[in-house]
């Protein structure tokens, strides 16, 4: 039996690892897709996954993934961990560094959204899920071109909950509200123990339970933070 596909765009070594470990080991077949495939060749070797080189901003490129994925097995999650990101004061920031950060934050977002919905409304169920910030929904001094990409995603994120749940395609949009703890071994500080930033691992959990969450009762948007963050 083909074991379900999920695909993790924009994924690295920290929250995309979590879930790349975690859904190899609940039967996925995981597809990785970044720009630098060099940094995930471990965690490859470590959880069988495929990667896929990817600029996420780029349509061909996302199209490719998908192409990669549909031969992997029957796409069922798709998970975009991407993020454009630049600082500075407003007088500052350079234009063409925005344009870069919208360009991945928010417009990739929605090219993978796009190719992700088309097959799982062809197959009729699955879901999407979105990773934000506090970003998406607090705008801080000095970083518009950060708030900029991930208000743009969070606005996505809302516009294809209303127009895909009734078809049954469940997406979600999580405001992770604090720092994610370091993801290795040997890697987390005495604050992590005290569990003052994010576990991507419990991150990762989390992630998994919504897509299992029974279509009576979805979350369309959670905020996650730890103990210790304010809100």
């Amino acid at each position: 039996m083909t074991s379900d596909v999920a695909v993790i765009a924009g994924a690295g070594l920290g929250l995309s690892a979590s879930l790349a470990r975690i859904l190899t080991k609940e039967g996925f077949r995981v597809v990785l897709a970044a720009r630098n495939l060099g940094k995930l060749s471990t965690l490859v070797d470590e959880t069988g996954a495929l990667a896929v080189e990817t600029d996420v901003a780029d349509v061909a490129s996302v199209e490719n993934l998908f192409e990669v994925a549909d031969k992997a097995g029957p796409l069922s999650l798709v998970v975009f961990n991407a993020s454009g990101r630049t600082r500075g004061s407003i007088a500052d920031l350079d234009p063409e560094s925005v344009r870069q950060a919208l360009l991945v934050g928010a417009y990739g977002g929605f090219l993978v959204g796009q190719q992700a919905a088309r097959r799982l409304l062809s197959r009729g169920f699955g879901s999407i899920l979105f990773t934000g910030a506090t970003a998406s929904v607090k705008g801080f001094a000095g970083s518009a071109g950060f708030a900029m990409p991930k208000f743009g995603l969070r606005g996505l994120a809302q516009s294809m909950a209303r127009e895909l749940a009734p078809k049954n395609i469940h997406v979600a949009h999580f405001i992770i509200d604090g720092a994610i703890a370091p993801n290795g071994p040997g890697q987390a500080g005495e604050s992590d123990r005290q569990d003052r930033r994010l576990s991507p691992d419990a991150i990762a959990e989390t992630y998994l339970a919504i897509h299992r969450q029974h279509r009576s009762a979805w979350s369309s948007e959670l905020e996650l933070r730890p103990w210790v963050e304010n809100f």
